[in-house]
């Protein structure tokens, strides 16, 4: 399941590719992920990509007053081509960018492109069309069609926090929002309406990196354990932004998971005190915590 470090690099990367190229073709192979109709596709044929915008677990693609939304949910994934090249399997959506014009070079993604992806080896030529290629094998995904002055629903776009990783999100706001969630801290963390982006895997890697067992009911943390899972959770992101910045690319298609602490990794001593780590997998969704470490 990309989360928020996973399409953080997305955003990076595809507003560096493709921002300022025409949107130039639109394929569905399989329709059933679209909401949205053939016609407003069409309609949306020759506008320039103006911004791609990460929020929470959707990547929202920006053309003039128009708007592509993907939440990709489980089995979902994103990746470039050349025009030609043999799709992958379960792919869903194709979006051709054509070549960026000419007036639009010089910005390159301007003041909002990230350090790390100037004169990147992977990024397509400016004379060149580009495909964004959306595959998701379970077809649980979508990609929202939201033209100007279209009223369509999108599923969880309302309801959700602050992003994690929000400068905004300050300790004190942190305080108030955990407040309004009972239950345990694992599923408080993935609670979308609590703060937006986290998921299965993360979600372990904070609960280790806070020393707080997934199980421990979110009413029975003191204050002081409720500032260092804060803590915790913008340090676990802000390093995995940076790990994934190196390991990710040019593959964008594939979730990189191994370099991560604890998550899936069931047996393995843990990397703070050696104990053996615990895993459970409770309905198909992995749990990887320290019995030791984490109380």
């Amino acid at each position: 399941m990309p989360e928020l470090p996973d399409l953080t690099i997305l955003e990076e990367a595809f507003q560096a590719a493709l921002v300022g190229r025409p949107l130039s073709g639109w394929t569905t192979p399989q329709t059933l992920v679209v909401r949205g109709t053939p016609g407003e596709a069409a309609a949306m044929l020759g506008k320039d990509l103006d911004a791609v915008e990460r929020r929470g677990k959707f990547l929202t693609f920006v053309l003039g007053e128009d708007r592509i939304r993907i939440n990709p949910m489980l089995t979902g994934r994103l990746g470039l081509a050349p025009p030609g090249a043999k799709p992958l399997k379960q792919t869903a959506v194709v979006m051709t960018f054509g070549p960026r014009s000419p007036r639009r070079r010089p910005a390159r993604g301007g003041a909002r492109r990230q350090e790390w992806t100037r004169a990147a080896p992977w990024l397509p030529p400016d004379d060149a069309s580009i495909e964004l290629r959306y595959r998701d094998a379970t077809r649980m995904g979508k990609v929202y069609l939201l033209p100007a002055g279209i009223e369509r629903p999108v599923s969880g776009w309302d309801s959700m926090g602050p992003d994690a990783d929000d400068p905004g999100l300050d300790a004190a706001a942190w305080r108030a929002r955990i407040a309004r969630h009972r239950g345990e801290l694992k599923t408080v963390l993935k609670d979308q309406a609590f703060v937006a982006g986290i998921g299965n895997g993360y979600s372990d890697e904070i609960l280790w990196s806070a020393g707080l067992a997934p199980f421990r009911k979110r009413t029975a943390l003191a204050g002081e354990e409720i500032d260092v899972l804060y803590d915790a959770t913008k340090e676990v992101l802000g390093w995995a932004v940076q790990e994934l910045r190196q390991l990710v690319p040019p593959r964008f298609e594939v979730e990189v998971r191994d370099f991560l602490r604890v998550h899936r990794k069931g047996g393995a001593p843990c990397p703070r005190c050696g104990t053996p780590l615990s895993e459970i997998s409770p309905g198909g969704f992995v749990t990887t915590w320290c019995r030791a470490c984490q109380p």
